[in-house]
């Protein structure tokens, strides 16, 4: 199974390129980070996956600012979107739960503030708690790794970038690893990698990563 988690910038820096990027990856799980916003959100986001290659799993408006894209072909179970407390003022957050062909996927976009990421991951736990399978988180923390966020999240899965980190933020010169792939142990990590070619630097302000996952039960690509 590839999976990429990918904050999009809600498609206002270059949603071509950032098309072209999953596109040409051609992951099996998308977690998206700040999908399109407004009136037009959904229907902005069925276009970016149709022309990413893939189809919209959850892009409800209680997802806030995650969605979950998958190819076609995958099968999608208790798909949920789920609203975060906010406080007036900031940033109206939320996360993405789903199995996909077996795996329970979350997508996590964590507030800038360390006191709300706090307060919104003992929801987050609460739920990741719930879950039975082999579990994989995407997610922009905004957080560096050695954060209290990554380390509670540690608890549920490893990072898959651990052995090869690089930085994700701010593209097109990044210095800081907030965007991460976690992974349960039942999952082996064939590869990981942050996607730094050309249209990715121009996509978005962060750059994407990929991790190839061996999932077991589930074919090889």
């Amino acid at each position: 199974m590839r999976v990429m988690t990918y904050n999009l910038k809600s498609l206002q820096v270059d949603e071509a390129a950032a098309a072209a990027v999953v596109r040409l990856e051609q992951p099996d799980v998308l977690g998206v980070q700040e999908p399109p916003r407004g009136p037009f959100r959904r229907a902005r986001l069925r276009r970016f996956a149709a022309r990413a290659g893939m189809r919209v799993a959850v892009g409800a408006y209680r997802a806030r600012t995650t969605a979950l894209l998958v190819r076609p072909g995958c099968r999608v179970e208790e798909p949920r979107a789920h609203r975060l407390r906010w406080r007036v003022g900031w940033t109206r957050r939320g996360f993405v739960t789903a199995r996909v062909d077996g795996v329970d996927v979350v997508v996590l976009h964590l507030s800038v503030h360390a006191d709300e990421r706090a307060r919104h991951l003992d929801v987050i736990e609460e739920r990741i708690d719930e879950l039975s399978g082999p579990l994989v988180v995407l997610g922009d923390l905004n957080e560096r790794p050695d954060g209290p966020a990554w380390a509670r999240l540690a608890r549920h899965g490893r990072d898959a970038a651990e052995t090869a980190p690089a930085p994700t933020f701010r593209a097109p010169a990044p210095r800081h690893r907030i965007d991460a792939v976690l992974v349960s142990p039942e999952l082996g990590v064939r590869g990981v990698r942050v996607l730094r070619d050309a249209a990715a630097r121009r996509a978005s302000d962060h750059l994407p990563v990929v991790a190839d996952l061996d999932v077991p039960g589930l074919p090889g690509r």
